[in-house]
């Protein structure tokens, strides 16, 4: 073991040291080239610069008519109506003194500088095609319901920095541009283990003095959810060498070793015992629940050891795992940070950044959901945000306002 000093760094140290860990992971061999839709949560490995103008021509924003502006006199006036333009069509040239019916989206005629939305036309219906027809409109200004090319995006411009999540949005702006596939960072291969004697998987008979593991399941929904590629072990036993055989068998098919309980300062901590002569540091981060941790590596793996309550795994999944994951690579995308008033006092153990659970309502009140305690599973499950305590507050009344990561 590299180091068991007694010690407790804060929330923003050991988030650093998280993504320190994790730094060497991102290597160019951790690229690939997928198809749009298989990108999805994916976070962009490159800069995609845009090819072409978008949009690629001028077109229009309204069905109305496409005229001169200049052919236009401030009161209105009598135009000739020629052929329609149709959207995905290339139109002739507009001659002076005609208004051509055109399409929402449809290309903008060479000549035309404006349209004239149909509901402004007298008549304000499009004549049918063929039939020799006149229509009086209203003035318009040049540009009037004119999309100009480029006036989304121009050809040279950046369109997505690397270390974008990629989600419907980002996807939507590379087909737009006429991309089919995009370089994204693969999805880190995560071996989740859960130790402990007291737990039981659920389904099998539970005996006196057994809990069921729920830690597993809370734990790979939530790095499944954030694009990672978990192998599940089942609970190992309380015994060290059973567990450092079973983290030896994954270690040629994984790129990170996280486990859940077993890194507290009690007699029997299996993680602590197992990891013995590894470079694995176990301390105390100034955080409840969530205090006990371990970082290191184990055989040259990364490896995180989460403390074993099931809110406590699943608080430092989100305070340390999932922010160094957005960070380095692109994916998941952070959790969203809105201010919420409380909608009832909450008190804060002194020198720990508390992290609570609550309901964010319609009103901009957060409730809290239960107590502090690292075990209210329960509590978790009908919340929808995470309370952020900052270290050094020891007490907030009602009303006031606080950090909230939405869930």
């Amino acid at each position: 073991m590299h180091s068991t000093q007694a010690r407790h760094v804060t929330v923003a140290a050991h988030r650093e040291s998280v993504r320190r860990l994790l730094a060497p992971l991102r290597t160019p061999d951790r690229i690939e080239m997928l198809p749009l839709l298989a990108a999805l949560g994916r976070g962009l490995a490159a800069d995609v610069v845009a090819p072409l103008d978008l949009p690629p021509f001028a077109n229009s924003q309204m069905d109305g008519f496409a005229i001169r502006s200049a052919d236009v006199p401030d009161g209105g006036t009598e135009l000739t109506v020629v052929a329609p333009v149709a959207a995905g069509a290339a139109p002739p040239e507009l001659a002076a003194g005609t208004a051509a019916p055109i399409m929402t989206g449809a290309m903008l005629p060479a000549g035309a500088d404006a349209v004239v939305p149909i509901e402004q036309a007298d008549p304000a219906a499009f004549p049918l095609p063929g039939v020799p027809a006149t229509v009086r409109l209203p003035a318009a200004p040049a540009r009037n319901f004119v999309r100009d090319a480029g006036s989304d995006i121009r050809t040279g411009e950046l369109a997505l920095t690397a270390g974008t999540c990629l989600g419907p949005g980002q996807l939507g702006l590379l087909a737009a541009l006429g991309y089919t596939e995009v370089a994204v960072y693969q999805a880190l291969r995560v071996l989740l283990v859960t130790t402990g004697d007291e737990v039981v998987e659920p389904g099998r008979p539970l005996g006196a003095g057994k809990i069921y593991d729920s830690n597993a399941t809370l734990l790979e929904a939530s790095m499944r959810q954030a694009g990672l590629d978990v192998t599940r072990t089942g609970v190992s036993t309380d015994r060290p060498e059973e567990l450092a055989a079973l983290l030896g068998r994954h270690l040629a098919d994984i790129d990170l070793i996280v486990t859940t309980g077993g890194v507290s300062k009690g007699a029997y901590e299996v993680v602590r015992q197992a990891m013995e002569g590894h470079r694995v540091d176990f301390f105390g981060v100034a955080m409840q629940p969530g205090g006990p941790q371990g970082i290191g590596t184990f055989e040259g793996v990364p490896v995180l050891g989460f403390p074993g309550n099931p809110v406590s795994c699943l608080v430092s999944f989100e305070m340390f795992l999932r922010p160094a994951l957005g960070d380095l690579f692109g994916s998941p995308a952070p959790r969203p940070a809105v201010t919420a008033r409380l909608a009832g006092a909450l008190t804060s153990p002194a020198g720990k950044h508390q992290v609570r659970r609550g309901t964010v309502l319609p009103d901009g009140t957060v409730r809290l959901e239960g107590g502090s305690g690292s075990h209210l599973v329960s509590a978790l499950a009908h919340s929808n945000a995470l309370i952020q305590v900052p270290e050094g507050t020891g007490a907030l009344a009602e009303g006031a306002e606080v950090e909230v990561w939405m869930l």
